[in-house]
């Protein structure tokens, strides 16, 4: 079995790598700068020149490439960056698969829940309609790009990752370690979270079972209002919670970015676990305390 994987040097990528690796399954990884990751062994790295080549006769494709959403403070040039590196590279992936002389069986093309907008109270599940802020509109046209490969395509819309390795969680330790940690603002919005071994393991189902097609959620069962999420975080690391991070200084340091962690999004995997998928993780207090761990 030989998996092509694009963005394979992030945080989902990496470990899916890795997981694939431990599983003896041959990995071709797709990187702007090949040259600078040929160290890590069993992978073969190839330049985007070379990913028509690698997805021939590929058991299936991993589109995970984008620019980080909360790296930089959004301006309209980082917008247009966030939307560049996500639409281009689905569009360069779906080109090579359709040219491609033996395709792919499957193509699993990364979305997000942004797809769903603000949604406050709303719980939603995959058959939920678009939000219609920035993101929503990012991540329809992300996944619409994915649609026209001619082979399998699932599109899992990923929460918020849970992960020593990056995300949020190596963000919020340090203050939550010094007992500064808290809720953001009165702690009210809805966080739809997800173990990275889930991120990882839910992909590999789609990969490998045959008859998922479409959108799937990746959050685990039961999200949190942000009060919980930070005092289950406060139990994991044995410190109070009850520093309260204002919404403002996020706004100032994130600017309209800010919306990705102040949002309120209530996502439901309904599909994803009837498709089959079960989840290690359900309850966010064991994730936490799995990783801080």
């Amino acid at each position: 079995m030989h998996v092509v994987i694009t963005g394979a040097s992030g945080l989902i990528g990496g470990a899916l790598v890795k997981e694939l690796r431990s599983r003896g399954t041959s990995v071709t990884a797709v990187s702007r700068n090949p040259r600078s990751h040929m160290a890590l062994s069993g992978v073969n790295w190839t330049g985007w020149d070379g990913l028509a080549d690698a997805v021939s006769g590929a058991a299936g494709v991993v589109h995970l490439a984008g620019e980080g959403i909360v790296d930089r403070r959004w301006s309209n040039a980082r917008k247009a960056a966030l939307r560049d590196s996500r639409i281009d590279t689905t569009r360069q992936v779906v080109q090579a698969i359709r040219s491609a002389a033996e395709k792919p069986a499957v193509l699993v093309s990364a979305s997000a829940i942004g797809y769903y907008g603000n949604q406050v109270e709303r719980e939603s599940t995959e058959a939920a309609p678009a939000g219609d802020d920035f993101l929503a509109d990012l991540c329809v046209d992300w996944e619409a790009e994915s649609q026209s490969s001619g082979v399998r395509t699932v599109n899992p819309r990923i929460g918020i990752i849970l992960a020593n390795e990056g995300g949020a969680l190596p963000r919020l330790l340090m203050p939550f370690k010094l007992g500064l940690g808290g809720p953001i603002g009165f702690g009210r919005a809805w966080w739809s979270w997800i173990h990275l071994d889930d991120a990882v393991g839910a992909i590999l189902h789609a990969l490998e079972q045959n008859y998922i097609e479409g959108a799937i959620n990746l959050t685990a069962p039961n999200p949190v209002r942000n009060s919980d999420f930070s005092s289950a975080l406060g139990r994991a690391v044995g410190r109070p919670a009850l520093m309260p991070v204002p919404p403002l200084a996020l706004k100032l340091m994130l600017g309209e970015g800010a919306s990705v962690l102040l949002a309120s999004q209530r996502i439901l995997p309904t599909r994803t676990l009837e498709l089959g998928y079960q989840f290690k993780f359900t309850e966010i207090d064991a994730a936490l305390q799995d990783l801080v761990a």
